[in-house]
């Protein structure tokens, strides 16, 4: 990673052993999933949806199976298990992007990637922006330096990487032009919360749950907020209104 990103303490031991709540937050997704179904209902575009470090496409299944029920085609990245940048996985998840554009008739593909794949996210909608509708990550510390993770060391045990190589994309932290949604949690266990945040801007935004990192997929809130996003009119998107009842479960994201 650039020398210019931001040095934060990673997420404390405690935090990082309450991220068993995955598998609750799981379970709530499941239970409330009628009730996510009253979100507004997707256009059929292409969302493809790029998974964590050491996860596959088994990991983003819930979530893809959400979206497929309420109006979008949505994707796996098909490249395995993610081990970090390793051979021609740019090369590939580029194809992929050409692959679903081509395969909808030149319809722009939204991207929702989760941690390392938010990451993943960013940088093909900057390599590819006439090809991107948006962008939304999941718990992505794409404004933090690599030791602000508690999966840095394995990051590195997979990838063959090491923190001086800046084997990672350069500019990480600079928002791609289209809309743009960061969603984290402050109880993040693995990345520190503050490396998740876009900068000010008119297509750029942050939504803040509570939950836990491995659960961001799934969770309901988190659903929820990423159901709302991909139904943005193209060309006519607006920040997310955390308004009325939305205030109770989605914080002010500046608060101290």
């Amino acid at each position: 990673m650039p020398s210019s990103t931001a040095t934060h303490a990673p997420p404390s031991v405690i935090l990082m052993l309450m991220e068993g709540r995955a598998l609750s937050e799981l379970s709530a997704f499941w239970l409330m999933r009628p009730w996510l179904s009253m979100t507004p209902r997707g256009d059929g575009h292409p969302v493809l949806v790029l998974p964590g470090l050491l996860a596959d496409d088994d990991s983003t299944r819930a979530l893809r199976g959400f979206l497929n029920s309420h109006g979008y085609t949505a994707h796996g990245w098909k490249q395995g298990r993610n081990y970090g940048l390793r051979g021609n996985i740019e090369r590939d998840m580029l194809a992929r992007v050409d692959e679903l554009f081509d395969r909808y008739g030149g319809r722009k593909i939204s991207l929702v990637g989760w941690s390392l794949g938010g990451l993943y996210a960013r940088q093909l909608a900057k390599l590819l922006p006439d090809k991107v509708r948006c962008v939304i990550s999941l718990g992505s510390p794409f404004a933090g330096s690599p030791e602000s993770t508690n999966a840095w060391h394995v990051y590195q045990w997979v990838s063959g990487a090491k923190a001086a190589d800046h084997v990672l994309p350069t500019g990480l932290a600079e928002t791609p032009s289209m809309p743009t949604t960061s969603i984290f949690s402050r109880t993040d266990g693995v990345c520190a919360w503050q490396t998740c945040l876009n900068g000010e801007g008119p297509y750029s935004e942050n939504i803040e749950i509570d939950g836990s990192h491995c659960g961001l997929g799934h969770h309901p809130a988190a659903i929820y907020a990423i159901a709302d996003r991909l139904a943005q009119p193209e060309g006519a998107w607006k920040k997310f209104d955390r308004r009325g009842w939305r205030a109770n479960v989605f914080h002010d994201w500046r608060r101290a």
